[in-house]
């Protein structure tokens, strides 16, 4: 590969990597074509993009990017694949689903709302993050829980008061 096309590579690596809060990366290299290939489609599904990267045009691309990387130099060693998502917690659960047919892909590192996890023994805390969906989601449920009971005790307390002042006024006639 020439210096120009590697030089491309590490450009757009580096603009990935500038433009992503989320990717994993992962060692799929035991994996044969078919079982790469059902990976891929299920990365597609899930909106995942896996890429296949040389170690050393990731690190220049990581050395070249915004993001504080250097937890992950290390890592780079024998194969790498990065997945890029959108939601932190996607990729994990995928490679959970995967892994119950085999034993890869291994996870290496995850780099999720700029915190770096490192090893495969972060898989599962991965898996339980919630997303920012989810989040908003228990937020919302929360706020509405009181304001929900308060209108069910108004709605209760209501009905006995108006009954209260329908006897009333029938004693009064």
């Amino acid at each position: 590969m020439r210096r120009e096309e590697k030089d491309v590579i590490i450009d757009n690596l580096a603009n990935r990597l500038n433009e992503s809060r989320h990717f994993y990366l992962t060692d799929i290299s035991e994996l044969n074509a078919e079982e790469t290939s059902f990976l891929r489609r299920k990365c597609f599904e899930k909106e995942i993009s896996l890429l296949v990267v040389k170690n050393t045009l990731l690190r220049k691309a990581m050395e070249k990017s915004n993001g504080d990387f250097d937890g992950l130099y290390d890592i780079l060693k024998n194969s790498t694949s990065i997945m890029f998502c959108e939601t932190g917690n996607v990729p994990a659960k995928l490679i959970k689903e995967f892994r119950k047919t085999g034993e890869r892909p291994l996870l290496k590192a995850a780099f999720v709302e700029e915190s770096i996890y490192i090893g495969d023994d972060q898989l599962d805390l991965l898996s339980r993050i919630k997303s920012k969906e989810e989040l908003l989601g228990d937020l919302i449920t929360l706020l509405q829980s009181p304001a929900r009971n308060l209108v069910s005790a108004l709605a209760s307390s209501g009905s006995r008061l108006a009954g209260a002042l329908k006897t009333l006024s029938e004693k009064t006639n």
